[in-house]
């Protein structure tokens, strides 16, 4: 495994649609992965460790960079979310 971080560019996509496609791309990777998500969404700092908190994912937190960057860690065992809802937990 690389341990160079996984760079995703969410750009000024909202938190919703940034969570979306956060879950698809954090499916492929290895549990472990350091992931830094660029967001602009001013909710970004909130959403993210409340996501990753309901996810069973690590929020790292920000990173020092020229745009808006946070990290997270792939986790081994995630909690899956709503398929159309990512903040929400999958109901059984």
């Amino acid at each position: 495994m690389s341990t160079d971080p996984v760079v995703i560019d969410g750009g000024d996509r909202s938190c919703v649609r940034l969570l979306l496609e956060l879950r698809g791309h954090i499916a492929d990777l290895a549990a472990g992965t350091v992931i830094h998500l660029i967001a602009s969404d001013p909710a970004a700092p909130i959403d993210l460790p409340a996501w990753c908190h309901l996810t069973g994912h690590t929020y790292l937190g920000p990173v020092e960079a020229a745009t808006p960057t946070y990290a997270l860690q792939v986790a081994a065992d995630p909690r899956p979310t709503s398929p159309e809802s990512p903040w929400r937990p999958r109901s059984t």
